[in-house]
């Protein structure tokens, strides 16, 4: 693979990055009104969504960081953008051009004051993997394995005016409006901020695997806070395969996968009421045994109570099914709004009563079918009918509480990984007993 030896780094090198990716988004626009005298509207469409895609991926994939990083959470939204989107950037979950190695020895010691060969007995300078915010390098150290993340240059510094720059695209693509939409914008740039902490990293990795290492059929590295800095994190090297290339003709063995994956997750969120917010592939491994690893706890979310009860309220069928209750949460979760129009109060509690009702099916089973196409087949259509949506498009977008950012990523995520895993019967409410 092709590696960078040079990151954007300033605000404007950064800004000129993406006018230069605007103008051949601009170009693309071209050909597809030539491509619509000579092709049909979808083929034509399609096309244009191919290259802008395209352009827009080798954009953001040259800058890293933020930018980066909401093109990620993007490609998790499998419902809203079309295919050609997500399939491109689903690439920035694990496989991205990282640096070259005369750039990682030198980001290396500027980051800890050493050369790698001062540290550890071995490091391999060319990375095994890339991704958003740093990427990761084999080490060896009194024999043991390990796995160095570095952050790549500039990040931490950049997430600020990268969000600046892509909050245009955001705010048309979901249709945001009124003054109080910062706070979204808000809540994701505070998360980016914590995510190149790694100290703060490290701490999270370590708390979560002491708080879940009575789950069955988990796995998780050792972390090592002397071999680490607020740029670099060492930890082991764990070996695996990552969740989306896994594939098993042993269900028994894909459930039990699934049964840990889902363990950790309402554990995490009903009795830890904190939760680790990146379900994306690249941050699970299974291993030789046929356990699940999970290797990254920079994405960490705290629920806070106000919204927990509420949140997990409308998960239960008869309070779906009370008008009058349903509406209180609803507003509880600031999904309906005291400004809102009659037409506005209509609209929205019918969708997300008809969101709700089919969302939260595997919280009203004993167990549950996560290989069910039907199932998923209902939710991407769901996401497909309100994404074309017109009377939608005509409202306000600015719905709900800030934290839901965070929680519906991690819920669709935790959906879309259970579906990759194939995993079925799995025991819903196992947590309590765990």
């Amino acid at each position: 693979m092709k590696t960078i030896d040079s990151i954007p780094t300033s605000k404007m090198q950064r800004a000129s990055k993406l006018v230069t990716t605007g103008a051949k988004i601009g170009v693309n626009y071209l050909k597809y009104y030539g491509d619509k005298i000579t092709k049909t509207e979808d083929e034509a469409k399609a096309r244009l969504n191919e290259n802008n895609a395209e352009d827009i991926y080798d954009g953001l994939k040259q800058l890293k960081g933020s930018a980066l990083k909401v093109a990620q959470m993007l490609s998790m939204e499998k419902s809203i953008l079309p295919k050609a989107y997500v399939e491109k950037f689903s690439l920035s979950q694990f496989s991205v051009p990282p640096l070259s190695p005369p750039l990682v020895l030198k980001t290396f010691k500027k980051y800890f004051g050493k050369n790698p060969n001062e540290i550890y007995d071995k490091f391999d300078s060319v990375s095994v993997n890339a991704a958003s915010i740093g990427q990761v390098h084999k080490a060896e150290k009194d024999g043991k394995k390990m796995a160095v993340k570095i952050q790549y240059p500039g990040v931490a510094q950049s997430i600020s005016s990268d969000l600046s720059l892509v909050k245009p695209i955001a705010i048309k693509m979901f249709n945001i409006r009124g003054k109080d939409s910062d706070k979204y914008f808000k809540e994701v740039e505070n998360k980016l901020v914590e995510e190149t902490n790694y100290i703060l990293e490290i701490e999270q990795s370590q708390a979560i695997v002491e708080a879940c290492k009575h789950i069955p059929n988990l796995k998780f590295p050792e972390y090592y806070p002397e071999l680490s800095s607020d740029r670099i994190i060492t930890m082991d090297w764990m070996n695996g395969v990552h969740l989306s290339q896994f594939s098993s003709d042993d269900q028994e063995v894909s459930t039990k996968l699934g049964q840990s994956l889902w363990d950790f997750y309402m554990f995490q969120i009903h009795n830890l009421k904190k939760v680790h917010a990146d379900p994306h592939p690249g941050n699970f491994l299974i291993s030789p045994e046929n356990e699940l690893i999970v290797i990254d706890f920079g994405c960490m979310k705290t629920i806070p109570n106000d919204f927990y009860f509420p949140y997990f309220e409308l998960a239960k069928k008869e309070n779906i099914s009370n008008p009058a209750y349903f509406e209180e949460k609803l507003f509880e979760l600031e999904i309906l709004r005291a400004d809102d129009s009659k037409e506005e109060l209509d609209f929205f509690r019918a969708m997300f009563h008809e969101m709700l009702s089919l969302f939260t099916e595997p919280f009203n089973n004993e167990n549950f079918d996560f290989s069910d196409e039907v199932f998923f087949g209902k939710i991407s259509d769901l996401g497909a009918k309100y994404a074309k949506s017109t009377e939608l498009k005509n409202m306000n977008g600015n719905r709900g509480s800030k934290h839901f950012i965070y929680i519906n990523r991690t819920f669709f995520g935790l959906y879309n990984l259970m579906h990759d895993l194939k995993a079925k019967n799995v025991k819903i409410n196992n947590f309590k007993s765990l």
